[in-house]
């Protein structure tokens, strides 16, 4: 027993504080990149520098790991050297104004370019109806009417004396001009004309018919020359106008010369002005004004001709780095906003607004995997964005209406952006089998891992990121000692003394509990004594169930002895899992064996109560049994195994072990110590393999037979491969120094069941037999001893069958 048993230097890994070379982290300077991920940097670094399309990065670890904070700092120190992208502007296109245009321009120059035009609509909406008062445009307009007046006039004046010539006078009435017959200069009465003969009546028809018509050609000469005299004043109008809006817009033209597209757009500003003429003539009558409502008198607006800033970079030192914590569709593909007037939703071009992609467009774009696939449309419309190298802004309820409506769509934004997705593996890994998609346009991995190697390198990193924390949340500094004890919890919490956590979730979580703890007692600096009150106060608030089941154990309520031997009877340990807490206790486990030929039975399968892999250490079990005493022999054993008291589910193969050596005590009737609890699965060669949970095991049969009262023979049997994982509490081994507990550690079932029983398991001869007196030679007797029993009693049947017949 003694070659197995573990010293107390085995059961837990001490860092040194005498290594660090400082009196306070606060000496320490700051910790740049992360520490013991170097793979996932190498790929990080990799998928940032390569520009071919579809290596995005799906940076994948468990939560804590210093996945957000890495890819952060790395992305903003990578952007500061970089390009800032261009601003992008959209404005009106007023040949179809339901497809705004879109300008690039240099960063910050949209911004400039936004506030000149807003400079410009002022002075138009100011100085255009100014024009249609000014004396030039009065007397232009009087000319040209004048002009036309007198073309008329002159008209009129020949028409006249043509019609005087040939005897009739030209009257005006209220139904237009009429030509009468005159005599003696004075209109011909009906009287005088009904006394003129038939001749003179039917000459004087045929002249007034020719005058009829003199007189509609020069009518049609009228009009014509009054709709010459509307079209000149028409040119004149527009000439005034262009004059007036060239002189506005000639200092924004030169001022942006060198951009084609502005110059275009300005263009197209003036022409639309120039159609709107009439609007900007002043307004006859009272004016009525009715919100959202335009009517006839109203002011023209000169909002169209506005610039929507839609991204704004001149803010920006380099290229940009975006978190989007709520990846909703719109959150990252934009929006167009309404506004309700009138009961009906009004848009316009200045009411598109951007998203996170169009943000972070020539830098980088961060999104949670986990919040992207549980946003409808966000995930299948990103992937068309990398697609299709462009982002385009949709109204996704679109797809749903059963009528279309008339909306907006705006011309989409070129994309060149590196986009990085944060999961789990799960969500990695489901991608990459389901989404075809998926393995093309996130080619780059970097797998965040969740330990480290304990080298002396990764141990000074982690003082650094210490300080770092410290000084980073103006927390109090850490002396050496409370360094180590926090470099010592790092390797409980990946139970491998030879590996450190990268959870540093959890850690930051632990470095702020124990800095509030010293501030409470008024010190200056955290020392390993803070370290372990935070530790204890954080078991404090979640152990209580584990207090409660001890309670149950202390009363009898839950049978578990700690004290003397029996036969077929052994404590298992388990381990409870409660969110963040993890605990453990023993449970009893029992084995009954009998004369038959059903095998090991298993009572919790059979109740429904046990999982898939703890069926599997169970039937295991026989083929121990069948390889190893049932070559030269059938084996004509039937067993139950129990675990006594339990009522909830039951899974893991670490029982498997325990359940082999109640088997063995059974069949071999030697009595196993129960005060030694065992943990451990087991093969069919009887090898004991590794388990998990191993410290939290061996803590809670400490805790129990603490209670109970500690008789020095008491401990725990654990798999060999587990001695690495040993991070046991300073009480647990202080126990072990002082004698009253031990734990061993065993490699095969022999070696546990001679610590169990304390006899020698005994190993095969060359004829296969085992020593008498050994756990195995009473073993292999007793299943002979079975076989010959059940051979006698099935020739009795047959002969008792042959009677019979």
């Amino acid at each position: 027993m003694e070659k197995y048993r573990l010293s107390p230097d085995e059961l837990f890994w001490r860092c040194d504080p005498n290594q660090f070379e400082f009196a306070t982290t606060a000496e320490l300077s700051s910790l740049e990149g992360a520490i013991g991920q170097d793979r996932a940097l190498t790929a990080i670094e990799f998928g940032l520098g390569i520009e071919d399309d579809g290596f995005n990065i799906f940076i994948l670890g468990e939560p804590g790991t210093g996945r957000s904070s890495t890819i952060k700092k790395i992305l903003r120190k990578r952007a500061a050297d970089r390009p800032v992208p261009a601003d992008w502007c959209y404005v009106l296109d007023f040949e179809d104004e339901t497809r705004p245009g879109l300008i690039e321009l240099p960063a910050g120059k949209g911004k400039e370019f936004a506030r000149d035009v807003e400079t410009l609509v002022g002075r138009l909406a100011e100085d255009l109806p100014k024009v249609f008062e000014s004396k030039t445009y009065e007397e232009q307009k009087n000319r040209i009417e004048t002009e036309y007046q007198e073309k008329n006039k002159a008209l009129f004046q020949k028409l006249e004396q043509q019609v005087s010539d040939e005897g009739f006078i030209l009257q005006r009435t209220p139904n237009g001009l009429v030509l009468v017959p005159k005599k003696n200069e004075q209109p011909l009465s009906q009287q005088d004309y009904e006394a003129l003969s038939d001749e003179e009546r039917a000459a004087l028809d045929r002249k007034g018919e020719a005058m009829q018509e003199l007189l509609n050609e020069v009518l049609r000469q009228i009009r014509d020359l009054e709709g010459e005299m509307r079209r000149e004043v028409a040119r004149m109008e527009k000439d005034v106008l262009l004059s007036a809006v060239g002189q506005l817009f000639a200092e924004l033209e030169e001022k942006y010369q060198a951009f084609d597209r502005i110059l275009a757009h300005f263009e197209s500003c003036k022409k639309d002005l120039l159609s709107r003429l009439e609007e900007f003539r002043p307004s006859q009558g009272p004016q009525i004004t009715l919100p959202g409502l335009k009517m006839g008198g109203q002011e023209p607006s000169f909002d169209r001709y506005r610039i929507n800033s839609f991204v704004d970079n001149s803010a920006l030192k380099g290229a940009p780095v975006i978190y989007e914590p709520n990846p909703t569709y719109f959150n990252i593909f934009g929006r167009i906003e309404h506004v309700i007037q009138m009961g009906n939703a009004i848009t316009n071009f200045t009411m598109i607004k951007p998203g996170a992609l169009h943000r972070a467009n020539g830098g980088y774009l961060i999104l949670d995997c986990r919040e992207v696939l549980i946003n409808v449309f966000t995930y299948e419309a990103l992937k068309r964005c990398i697609r299709n190298k462009e982002i385009r802004i949709e109204d996704m309820a679109e797809q749903f209406r059963l009528i279309a409506t008339v909306s907006l769509k705006p011309r989409p934004v070129p994309l060149n952006c590196k986009i990085i997705l944060i999961g789990p593996p799960l969500l990695y890994y489901l991608l990459y089998q389901l989404d075809t998609d998926f393995r093309k346009f996130f080619k780059v991995k970097a797998d965040f891992d969740r330990m480290m190697k304990n080298t002396w390198e990764n141990v000074q990193q982690y003082a650094q990121f210490i300080a770092t924390h410290c000084r980073e949340e103006k927390l109090l500094p850490f002396d050496p000692t409370g360094v180590s004890r926090v470099v010592e919890y790092a390797a409980r919490l990946i139970e491998d003394k030879n590996r450190l956590s990268s959870r540093f979730l959890d850690l930051c979580d632990l470095i702020r509990e124990s800095a509030y703890y010293a501030g409470l007692q008024g010190r200056e600096r955290v020392d390993t004594s803070h370290v372990e009150l935070a530790l204890e106060a954080k078991i404090y608030r979640s152990n209580k169930t584990e207090e409660r089941i001890q309670e149950l154990i202390d009363d009898g309520t839950i049978l578990v002895d700690t004290e003397g031997s029996v036969v077929g009877q052994i404590n298992g340990l388990s381990v409870y899992m409660l969110g963040d807490y993890a605990f453990g206790k023993p449970s009893r486990l029992t084995v009954r064996t009998y004369l038959g030929k059903g095998g090991v039975i298993n009572i919790e399968r059979e109740a429904k109560l046990s999982g898939p892999i703890h069926d599997k250490g169970v039937m295991i079990l026989s083929g121990f049994f069948g390889e190893r005493f049932a070559q030269d022999k059938p084996l004509a054993l039937a067993a139950s195994i129990c675990f006594e008291q339990s009522y909830a589910g039951v899974e893991g193969d670490s029982a498997s072990s325990a359940e082999l050596y109640a088997l063995l005590s059974s069949l071999a009737r030697l009595p196993l110590k129960q005060g030694i609890a065992v943990t451990g699965s087991v093969n069919q060669h009887g090898q004991i393999q590794p388990i998990g949970g191993v410290n939290e095991k061996i803590e809670g049969f400490f805790t129990v037979c603490k209670a109970k009262g500690m008789t020095g023979e008491q401990g725990v049997i654990i798999p060999a491969q587990n001695v690495k994982n040993l991070m046991l509490k300073p009480e647990v081994v202080e126990a072990v120094r002082n004698g009253q507990f031990h734990v061993w550690a065993v490699a095969t079932i022999d070696q546990g069941i001679e610590i169990l029983t304390g006899t020698p398991a005994g190993e095969a001869q060359e004829d296969g037999s085992w020593p008498e007196e050994t756990v195995n030679g009473r073993v292999d007797r007793r299943l002979l001893s079975m076989a010959e029993v059940l051979r006698k009693f099935g020739r009795g049947g047959e002969k008792s069958g042959e009677k019979g017949d």
